[in-house]
C-alpha cells in the first residue's frame, strides 16, 4: 500500500526559508505526478506545486512562482519542496499527493488518489 509522508513543517518569521519533504513508502514516484497542496486555516485545499516525476516537467502556483523550487532524489524516493521568502499568507497544512492527471487537471485535488497526513507550516507576521 502506497503510504506518503511529509516533513519539515515548521514555525518560521516572515522572508525566513523551509523545506519540506515527501517520501514514499510500499511504492515509488516513477510514472506519477508529484505535488504539493496547501490547505490555509477556514480555506479549501489549493495546488502549489507539482512534478511528473519522470519527465522532470514542473508546475507552480502563481503565488509561489519565484519563492518555491522542487527538487527530486531518485535514490531516496523523495521530493523536496523549497520555500524562500515565506509570507504570512502561505501559513497552511501542506501536503504532498500523487496522481496520473492530465495537463489540465493537475492543479485539482480530484486528480490525486494518494495523500500524506500533511505537515504544518506557519509564518509569523
Amino acid at each position: 500500500q502506497v503510504q506518503l509522508v511529509e516533513s519539515g513543517g515548521s514555525l518560521v518569521q516572515t522572508g525566513g526559508s523551509l523545506r519540506l519533504s515527501c517520501t514514499v513508502s510500499g511504492g515509488t514516484f516513477s510514472g506519477y505526478t508529484v505535488s504539493w497542496f496547501r490547505q490555509p486555516p477556514d480555506k479549501e485545499r489549493e495546488f502549489v506545486a507539482g512534478v511528473r516525476w519522470s519527465s522532470g516537467a514542473t508546475s507552480f502556483a502563481e503565488s509561489v512562482k519565484g519563492r518555491f523550487t522542487l527538487s527530486r532524489d531518485f535514490a531516496t524516493n523523495t521530493l523536496s519542496l523549497q520555500m524562500e521568502s515565506l509570507k504570512p499568507e502561505d501559513t497552511a497544512i501542506y501536503y504532498c499527493a500523487t496522481g496520473r492527471p492530465i495537463t489540465s487537471e493537475r492543479s485539482r485535488t480530484r486528480a490525486y488518489y494518494h495523500w500524506g497526513q500533511g505537515t504544518q507550516v506557519t509564518v509569523s507576521s
